[in-house]
């Protein structure tokens, strides 16, 4: 059975250049992240003496681009690769991978490889959900693969000859979710007036949810006070830090409240499980709440944790940084206050081929499932099991248009 594999492509609006990229998404495995492979395809006797560059893009918007007033910009443009594409420059050659094989024997000639790499630590993409009255494009950091025609590499190019391919770069869960130990908290809260405290502990049954999986959080509750517990409020929070800016931000994506066993008077305790699930269908009208980066077409989830590598301090992570908890809060009366605690978690999409543990152990360590897979996927088939799909065009912003 020949598996027909989808391929993007995407050509300048005179149809004279046309880039081919093997997937949009892009996955960052902390050790390694997956390089931006391609092949660009130039119109026989077009360039006449002038030169093909391509770019890897991020644009890092920390702020609203309606804001924008007397010159100043809430946006960051960074180049984090580039490379001379057509002619190849001299010099030692990649080794192709197997879609680029595939592809220099499909589109003839005048196809031209190419391999654009991250840097280590760069921002995953995420986008933060804008609300009703923002016109503007949202804030987030994106990433775009960009090939244009000049007589050097300082040249902008022109419209006519520029396309321009908005790609993602996401993280995925460990292969491996088992704990040691649960995440949990015990807190407790006195009275000025009175004896004795309320001891809230919560326990959640796994460190590392997927996107769309229930979330168990096991609620003991003793009170040893004089108050009584009114009702209980239970929350997923999205944290998120804008990096650039130094802003930070809490969303709720997920609530529940119950009255379930209140009050919980003097002397008495209390045992429950409850479960939330933190959705982005759930959250769409809700202006900053962060999500994986969107590409037109797809629907997005809730933006994954930001993980490092290890021996790296989260503190290092730049871009938009993502965290979840399960926060619980007890209501003690309008004289008692609150009894509030977090209970941090992970919130990731499964790695690609994580059901498959024994494949995943015979791979070497710097290879990820995913090429894996995507090797042996080509390994005994025909050029003709390629299906190429439009890229839906990207609307350039005025200053690169010009």
């Amino acid at each position: 059975m020949v598996v027909a594999v989808k391929v993007f492509k995407k050509t300048t609006p005179n149809g004279k250049v046309t880039v081919y990229l093997s997937k949009r998404d892009f996955i960052d495995h902390l050790t390694h992240t997956d390089p931006v492979d391609g092949v660009i395809v130039v119109e026989d006797g077009y360039l006449q003496g002038r030169r093909v560059f391509g770019q890897l893009l991020t644009v890092y918007r920390y702020g609203r681009e309606e804001d924008e007033v007397m010159g100043v910009k809430f946006s960051k443009e960074m180049v984090v690769a580039s490379d001379q594409l057509v002619p190849c420059k001299k010099g030692e050659k990649q080794p192709l991978t197997p879609i680029q094989e595939k592809l220099m024997k499909k589109v003839g000639p005048n196809a031209f490889p190419f391999t654009f790499t991250f840097p280590d630590m760069s921002p995953c993409s995420v986008t933060l959900q804008p609300g009703e009255d923002d016109d503007g494009k949202p804030l987030g950091v994106e990433y775009f693969v960009k090939c244009y025609v000049g007589g050097n590499e300082d040249d902008k190019g022109h419209k006519r000859s520029t396309v321009q391919l908005a790609i993602k770069k996401l993280q995925f869960a460990p292969a491996s979710r088992s704990v040691s130990r649960l995440p949990s908290s015990l807190v407790s809260k006195g009275f000025t007036f009175s004896s004795g405290k309320i001891n809230l502990e919560v326990t959640l049954d796994k460190d590392v949810y997927y996107h769309g999986e229930k979330i168990g959080a096991n609620l003991m509750i003793s009170n040893n006070s004089r108050k009584q517990v009114r009702n209980i409020k239970v929350y997923v929070v999205q944290h998120c830090e804008v990096t650039m800016v130094n802003a930070q931000f809490s969303k709720y994506v997920a609530s529940l409240e119950t009255r379930e066993g209140c009050p919980i008077t003097p002397g008495a305790s209390f045992t429950k499980v409850v479960y939330l699930v933190p959705l982005a269908s759930s959250n769409r009208d809700r202006r900053g709440v962060a999500l994986d980066g969107r590409l037109k077409d797809d629907d997005a989830n809730l933006a994954s944790s930001t993980l490092v590598p290890e021996g790296k301090c989260p503190i290092d992570a730049i871009g938009i940084v993502i965290s979840y908890s399960l926060r619980v809060k007890l209501n003690c009366g309008t004289l008692g206050g609150e009894l509030v605690t977090d209970v941090p978690f992970k919130l990731l999409h499964p790695a690609p081929g994580s059901v498959e543990k024994e494949r995943a152990q015979a791979l070497k360590k710097m290879k990820s499932v995913d090429k894996s897979r995507y090797e042996q996927s080509f390994a005994n088939d025909d050029e003709d099991n390629i299906v190429f799909e439009e890229f839906a065009r990207f609307r350039m912003s005025r200053d690169e248009l010009e």
